[in-house]
């Protein structure tokens, strides 16, 4: 019996688009797509927050919306960045799936494509459909990647940091008005967003500004998710996932004002998520899951045919 030729194109993408890697996740099967509920996904990074000062603070104190929150959605307690623990490699293992490297000044680009790129290529959608929305202006280079056949290609849209203070970076309350506006004027599927100001009073050593800068953004985690559902084009559609870029030192490695090594507090970062596909009220503390599953389970939501990726999808997360 001869067999169909959708087999034989679903059997080409499945081995011919692995990059050799025998664990990436590719997604192939057309008939699943109707599977999940959510239509778009939005990842917010909170840049550069210490676990210990969120989710393992004595009363998470600091977070009591994300507590709160936490009756709609799922956490994984022992979520790990086990690549360089920077801000630039660290986004681009959330968007690509793949540890890098990568310089952390914005100089260098990720050496392979993130999930926009290849949900816009396998979709044909316009580019003000996919967003990297940034405090950090270095973080621009998410919009692209070296290798050859998507360099220049298929990039989303972004609105980056901006120059008035000479650092390139701005406050988080713009890039939440901004997002707020790309939001409503383009309803793109998928988002990235950096909010720098935990990182920023960080490296300042000021303990009090960094502990308000959390405070903050738990307020603001509440003030997107509020928005999403009141916006037609997003309510009972969008996942928001919650996570690290990196965390920061242990007082015993040199405390709170930097990051950068394999200490546990630079390498534990958050995993919070909500959405219409996912578990509510739970907590996961099994499983090994890292920042490179970011990308895979955004593809597995959006049913993107993910290529190069090494991490796995979070199925621990999903009903």
């Amino acid at each position: 019996m001869k067999k169909p030729f959708l087999y034989f194109v679903l059997s080409f993408l499945l081995f011919s688009c692995s990059s050799n890697d025998t664990d990436a996740q590719i997604i192939t099967d057309p008939k699943t797509e109707s599977k999940y509920q959510t239509k778009n996904v939005i990842l917010l990074v909170v840049d550069g927050a210490r676990i210990s000062e969120t989710w393992e603070a004595a009363n998470k104190e600091n977070i009591p919306n994300r507590v709160s929150l936490l009756s709609q959605g799922v956490f994984i307690s022992n979520f790990k960045n086990n690549g360089t623990t920077n801000t630039n490699p660290g986004h681009s293992a959330m968007c690509s799936g793949v540890y890098e490297n990568i310089k952390n000044n914005g100089t260098e680009l990720p050496g392979f494509p993130s999930v926009m790129q290849q949900w816009l290529k396998f979709t044909g959608a316009d580019k003000t459909k996919a967003w990297v929305v940034a405090s950090k202006d270095k973080l621009e280079v998410l919009n692209d990647c070296k290798l050859a056949d998507w360099k220049g290609k298929f990039q989303p849209s972004v609105d980056c940091g901006v120059s008035g203070n000479g650092s390139g970076y701005r406050d988080d309350l713009v890039t939440m008005t901004k997002t707020k506006e790309v939001m409503a004027k383009y309803s793109p599927n998928v988002m990235v967003i950096n909010l720098k100001d935990v990182d920023s009073y960080g490296h300042a050593n000021n303990w009090n500004e960094y502990i308000k800068a959390i405070k903050t953004t738990d307020a603001t985690i509440k003030e997107i998710w509020n928005y999403i559902q009141s916006l037609p084009a997003y309510k009972d559609k969008t996942t928001l996932i919650v996570s690290n870029d990196h965390g920061r030192h242990l007082d015993a490695n040199g405390g709170f004002a930097e990051h950068g090594d394999d200490c546990a507090g630079c390498r534990h970062i958050e995993f919070f998520a909500m959405g219409p596909d996912f578990k509510k009220n739970v907590t996961i503390n099994t499983g090994n899951y890292e920042q490179i599953d970011i990308a895979s389970t955004i593809a597995e939501l959006l049913r993107v045919p993910m290529q190069y990726t090494k991490g796995k999808v979070i199925k621990d997360i999903f009903k």
